[in-house]
């Protein structure tokens, strides 16, 4: 069973209301926002905001999880009284259809992952087929790290011969069908996370074949153990996990791995006196195209009166372009229609996920033209132009025209920007956290920051993740788990919108270090910061390690630490936390890290609490199996410091393991 410092704290979360002043739309926290939603109100403009307002209150069933629309013998709603109610139509129980619907979410989020990285895959097979002649390999030593990982010989050949080999294994893990584990995910595991999901039966061997077979297993009439459901589930999040990898590590072959790098992000940086350009979803393969033609394209935007060409990212793909190229982050998720709201944006460039369809039904109301550029995502009135990797100069150069076209029926009485912006630095790799601790101690880097841990400087390492949910206002309760985890000396890393609500606050800043981090935390950051003096950008309070994709860069981390640890990783005082999860990708995200064996927290409710036995399992049979479970918690400040009890006990419990194995010159216990 988990084990907090606080005895208190139980599987159960605290009765914070699900859902904060249902009624009211200005929910967010977020400056910038909030000046525009003042716009939209004198406007009438409709916005994400009030459509959530007008859905309240929420269909309980579906809320609970035992809505069952598998078949179109439904819609089943599982009733708690005993009788013909208590069950689907085909006799299904709330346990069954709790445990399908979550595991179709899984699949969903792995499929959602796993068609990003294929794009990047088509992009890189492309290039060393000498089909796509816009990108090239930009990281030459991530391609020979990633072969060695792989098995794949890097002595006297060339970098796309040894690319090419790479891109056939990235290949094979998405069909195989031979029974062998995925290569991408089977290389960085440990020793023991190997062998526990080989026992368990949960090692995926291909990711397609991964989501189909959950899609088969949970359609009528097929499983109803809910046990048996639920690790289908915990495969198919090893398979997202597996995808993540192959986006991650090839994006960073093809565009670069990041590092330290200064920007600026909120609404403000959307610039007047420029043609303004969002890119929004999360693919870089067409993002980093868009920015290299506009700076070949800033002479045209001066011909229609501009000073010249402005890319501004949002959601995912601006974390990305963040990370690699110092592009600013307009906004995240919850805020996408904000930018069209300004009057001075020209264009919005969609690729895939996170999308709201919103987006082009608001350009009625502005001169913003909205273009789709993937077969998977048109919207109705949106202009469409396929984006393909052996066009891709030519396309995203017609992107930049469209919106310097646009530039010239803007309508200045629109115009209407928030002050709102604030310095960042981001762009931290894991090679590049290596490099930075290897300033202290070259010979091991990652002692630095476990060492760090063991003699009580710092708690523990904090993940945050995850997405915008309106239950609670925007970004308040990213913000909110953030300042309690850094006032205690917890060293956090974020990705996708989570980083983004920190960007846009001023939280992801140096100065940021002395406002609010404890002593502990903040000495340590002191000290990388002495040992690193070629660091001009200083170090921030956060460490932003890439888009919602780059999470594997997490489990990166977290591997590097037990291996310095010489343990499993449920032995690590590291811990997860989505505090505002929304999208299917944060499901399958959350599964694989209770999987990996980490505590967390998830801060807006799944659909699961209709059947205590799925409930059950996530918070507590999930430990005691893998080592990692959920922690279920909506009130921040209640989160935070269940946070801080799991990685708490974690250290406690590791200094008592190392001094009895230093004690009796025996290994490390590996229990947990």
């Amino acid at each position: 069973m988990p084990r907090y410092r606080d005895l208190t704290h139980t599987a159960r979360p605290s009765d914070a209301p699900r859902v904060i002043e249902p009624k009211n739309p200005l929910r967010s926290v977020d400056p910038g926002a909030l000046e525009m939603l003042k716009v939209a109100q004198e406007q009438n403009i409709e916005t994400v905001f009030d459509r959530f307002v007008a859905q309240q209150p929420q269909c309980g069933f579906g809320y609970k999880g035992i809505c069952c629309r598998i078949c179109i013998a439904g819609p089943c709603r599982v009733k708690t009284e005993e009788g013909p109610g208590s069950k689907g139509i085909c006799g299904a129980t709330a346990f069954t259809i709790v445990a399908r619907n979550l595991v179709r979410m899984i699949a969903g989020g792995t499929a959602s992952h796993s068609e990003h990285s294929r794009h990047v895959l088509h992009t890189a097979h492309a290039m060393v087929d000498g089909e796509a002649p816009s990108y090239s390999i930009k990281s030459p030593e991530k391609l020979h790290k990633l072969a060695s990982q792989l098995g794949v010989s890097t002595i006297n050949r060339e970098d796309r011969e040894i690319l090419k080999d790479v891109t056939e294994i990235a290949y094979s893990d998405f069909g195989r069908y031979q029974d062998r584990p995925l290569a991408f995910l089977d290389s960085f595991l440990t020793e023991q996370r190997r062998k526990k999901f080989q026992h368990t039966n949960i090692t995926p061997r291909s990711i397609d074949g991964t989501v189909t077979e959950l899609i088969a297993q949970t359609a009528m009439g097929v499983d109803s153990d809910p046990v048996n459901l639920i690790f289908g589930g915990l495969k198919g999040s090893l398979a997202d996990l597996a995808g993540e990898y192959i986006g991650t590590k090839l994006s960073d072959v093809l565009f670069g791995i990041p590092e330290p790098i200064v920007s600026e992000s909120n609404l403000g940086v959307i610039n007047s006196k420029m043609v303004n350009i969002a890119v929004h979803g999360h693919n870089p393969v067409l993002s980093e195209m868009v920015v290299a033609a506009a700076r070949q394209l800033q002479g045209e935007a001066q011909k229609v009166g501009a000073e010249g060409i402005n890319i501004v990212g949002i959601c995912c793909t601006g974390n990305e372009l963040l990370m690699r190229e110092g592009v600013y982050l307009a906004t995240s998720s919850a805020s996408q229609e904000m930018a069209i709201m300004t009057g001075a944006l020209d264009a919005m460039v969609l690729d895939i996920q996170c999308i709201y369809p919103a987006v082009q039904q608001l350009t009625e109301c502005f001169h913003t033209k909205v273009v789709t550029t993937e077969g998977i995502m048109k919207m109705p009135g949106a202009q469409h132009i396929a984006f393909n990797a052996e066009t891709a100069m030519e396309d995203a150069q017609k992107l930049v025209q469209i919106a310097i076209e646009a530039y010239k029926n803007r309508d200045p009485k629109k115009i209407s920007i928030p002050n709102e912006r604030h310095n960042l630095v981001a762009g931290f790799s894991i090679e590049t956290l290596t490099d930075i601790f290897s300033k202290v101690n070259s010979d091991r880097p990652m002692s630095v920051l476990t060492d760090a841990i063991m003699n009580g400087q710092i708690k523990g390492v904090v993940q945050m993740a995850g997405c915008n949910n309106l239950k609670r206002p925007q970004d308040e309760s990213h913000v909110v788990i953030l300042k309690e985890l850094v006032k205690n000396d917890v060293l956090v890393v974020a990705t996708g919108c989570s980083a983004g609500a920190f960007a846009k606050l001023g939280l992801m800043s140096p100065l940021a270090v002395d406002a609010y981090a404890g002593e502990g935390l903040k000495s340590f950051i002191r000290m990388l910061e002495d040992a690193n003096p070629q660091l001009t950008t200083g170090l921030p309070l956060i460490f932003h390690i890439g888009a919602c994709v780059d999470n594997s860069r997490g489990m990166d981390l977290v591997m590097a630490m037990a291996e310095e640890l010489e343990v499993d990783v449920p032995k690590v005082p590291f811990a997860a936390s989505a505090p505002e999860a929304m999208h299917e990708k944060a499901v399958a995200i959350g599964t694989y890290c209770v999987t990996m064996g980490l505590p967390t927290h998830v801060g807006s409710m799944p659909f699961l609490e209709g059947s205590d036995l799925i409930y059950g399992i996530a918070t507590q049979i999930a430990h005691d199996v893998f080592g990692g479970n959920f922690i279920f918690e909506m009130d921040p400040q209640v989160a935070a410091q269940k946070i801080l009890g799991a990685l708490e006990y974690r250290s406690w419990k590791l200094k008592i393991h190392k001094h009895a194995a230093e004690k009796f010159n025996t290994e490390i216990a590996q229990g947990w």
